[in-house]
């Protein structure tokens, strides 16, 4: 059933909220332009969207200005609250709507994956998790925590290494075995059980069961000792030693060792910020926190929504999840998770005691995060404010884009784009171009080639910059100028050049050229300005260079390649994906090029042959 309004919008949404039913469902808000902005469940809809209309104040003055987008909104009914929380939850993904909130996946922060469907299980990084069998972990809060836990479980426990491809085709262990660090199941006669119980400890350790797995090592460590295996012995004292000095560093928080979550929500002037504590074997094992800019949800809503969202990709979802106010579908939200883990999680809200005390931790370390946050933005905002009135620009450069170019003697010329986005890098903005109309080495014309592929065609998924800013002096300004004008958007955005100093005339700063200007612009009193354009510059000359190189390397490859008999374009490919560049190709042994799928033992020997003269 859909409605729509007229001038007197808010009484009219009364009115016809009272046509509402009161049995469970879903509510899409949109605005005058019938955009969905909200999307919200409810098990009595009638009275959940009569509390936007009906209402004579609000909480604060910014939930008051959003309801007063709302211009028409559409009801679903369902018949249970379990079919209304998952309806919302596909809605909100089809419509992304402004006012929601709404995860970004986790392929950015790095999981640990153990493969348990092979013989001999390994542990290595993973980006993204998949539905293939596999014991996940994580995710971490940056690569440097997850290479550390890689260390140390490389050094404790004696898990295989190598790569599946090199696993199959060892033909003698390896250093590592040597050294004491793995068992080399690759060529030696491994007992499968007593591998699977290593690869059980390690995941007891992962899920942060470090006390479970004290226990179990002593008393195999016991076991060993009676039945005179007293080298099996040693070896596991080591590894309870080394266990034991990390269970140290740990911050117990809990003394009934129950895994669990704790949510917390934080609320700032422009910000509002989740923060989840892991608590796991009783230890803080780790936070996470989330941000959003503005929603229509209040903080019943607001957990519901984050629960499901957050929890539907989640590696570990722990039994007890303790939140500072119940959902109001909390029973639909419990059902859901319980679908999710295969057995019961209870959502706790705590009124005294320990659990409570978990919130007001996880409200400290939230509001700490949400004012280094909300600084950071005031500091990034004040910095775009002051750059806009030093180039006399009309608006705030929000979205920045800054173009490079690189080659070698005219040859595999590049160019990228980097963005920056509220004064930070965008990187899913990022953009790079194989050069293709150009023969020569002529930097303009490269240049004039990317603007116009960059800016001639209307690209909805891409909006225009604010500012675009060229690596050059007068001469690429003027060329940028120049293809603006021809593809109808000069007067979309402001443009500058930035040229590098020149020592030899006594010059100490970089130059920022603006059309219409012979002379660059002072910047001796702005100078974190100047600064600011120049990490810009920067970050789109690493950026260049480094997609310049992997071509190069892949070129270079593939032309070492082409000489050798027997490695035609799939083994050619299964090389390059192999090993990537010359340095990795260099380093790489016999076997190493053997492990390769289609290399034969001969073509192995004559391509070590060849990269090794």
């Amino acid at each position: 059933m859909t409605h729509t309004t007229s001038n007197d919008t808010k009484s009219i949404l009364s009115e016809r909220v009272n046509t509402l039913s009161s049995g469970p469902g879903v509510y899409l808000m949109k605005n005058g332009s019938g955009d969905v902005i909200y999307v919200g469940k409810a098990k009595n809809l009638k009275k959940r969207v009569g509390s936007y209309f009906k209402r004579e104040n609000y909480s604060d003055m910014k939930t008051g200005v959003l309801v007063g987008k709302i211009q028409q909104f559409d009801t679903i009914l369902t018949a249970t609250e379990q079919e209304a929380l998952i309806l919302e939850a596909n809605l909100i993904r089809k419509h992304k709507p402004r006012y929601n909130v709404i995860l970004k996946d986790d392929k950015r922060y790095p999981l640990l994956r153990i493969d348990v469907t092979t013989e001999y299980p390994n542990l290595t990084i993973a980006r993204k998790m998949k539905k293939d069998g596999a014991l996940y972990f994580g995710p971490y809060a940056s690569a440097g925590a997850v290479h550390q836990t890689v260390k140390f479980i490389n050094k404790t426990f004696k898990l295989r290494k190598c790569h599946s491809r090199m696993f199959k085709n060892r033909t003698r262990p390896c250093l590592n075995h040597q050294i004491g660090a793995c068992l080399a199941p690759c060529c030696l006669d491994v007992d499968n059980e007593e591998y699977k119980r290593i690869i059980d400890e390690v995941a007891l350790f992962l899920k942060g069961k470090t006390p479970d797995l004290i226990r179990r090592i002593k008393n195999d460590m016991a076991a060993a000792a009676m039945d005179e295996r007293y080298e099996e012995a040693a070896q596991l004292r080591d590894r309870l030693f080394a266990i034991e000095k990390t269970l140290e560093k740990q911050h117990v928080v809990s003394t009934d060792m129950v895994d669990r979550d704790v949510i917390a929500v934080s609320k700032g002037t422009s910000l509002s910020l989740i923060t989840v504590l892991s608590i796991r074997g009783g230890g803080l094992s780790g936070s996470r926190h989330f941000t959003f800019h503005e929603t229509l949800a209040d903080d019943e809503a607001l957990i519901g929504t984050f629960i499901c969202q957050y929890y539907e990709t989640a590696p570990f979802i722990p039994p007890e999840i303790v939140v500072p106010v119940l959902p109001d579908d909390h029973q639909a939200v419990s059902e859901f998770l319980k679908n999710l883990r295969k057995s019961q999680v209870v959502l706790v809200e705590p009124r005294r005691g320990d659990k409570l005390r978990y919130i007001e931790m996880a409200k400290q370390n939230g509001a700490k995060e949400l004012e280094d946050r909300e600084n950071a933005s005031r500091s990034s905002t004040n910095l775009l404010l002051r750059l806009k009135k030093k180039l006399g620009m009309e608006k705030i450069p929000a979205r920045i884009e800054c173009f490079d170019n690189s080659n070698i003697s005219g040859k595999e010329p590049v160019s990228a784009m980097v963005v920056f986005k509220d004064g930070k890098p965008f990187k899913s903005g990022y953009r790079k171009y194989t050069l293709k109309t150009v023969d020569i080495q002529d930097d303009y014309s490269y240049m004039n080639e990317v603007l116009r592929r960059r800016y001639a065609k209307d690209d909805p998924d891409t909006p225009l910059p604010d500012l675009l800013m060229v690596d050059g002096g007068k001469g690429q300004l003027n060329v940028a100028v120049s293809v603006l004008k021809e593809v109808a958007v000069d007067n979309a955005f402001h443009v500058v050049g930035i040229a590098k100093k020149d020592e030899r005339k006594g010059e100490t700063m970089d130059k920022i050229f603006v059309p219409g200007r012979s002379n660059p612009l002072n910047f001796s009193r702005d100078e974190d300005l100047l600064f600011f354009l120049q990490s810009i510059r920067d970050e789109a000359h690493r950026f260049v260079i480094q997609f310049h190189r992997k071509r190069r390397n892949t070129e270079s490859l593939a032309s070492i390649f082409d000489t050798i008999p027997g490695i035609g374009p799939k083994r050619k490919k299964n090389l390059l994906i192999r090993f990537g560049g010359m340095e990795n190709l260099r380093s790489a042994t016999l076997e190493d090029l053997m492990a390769v799928d289609g290399i034969s033992e001969q073509t192995a020997r004559k391509l070590y042959e060849v990269i090794h003269k």
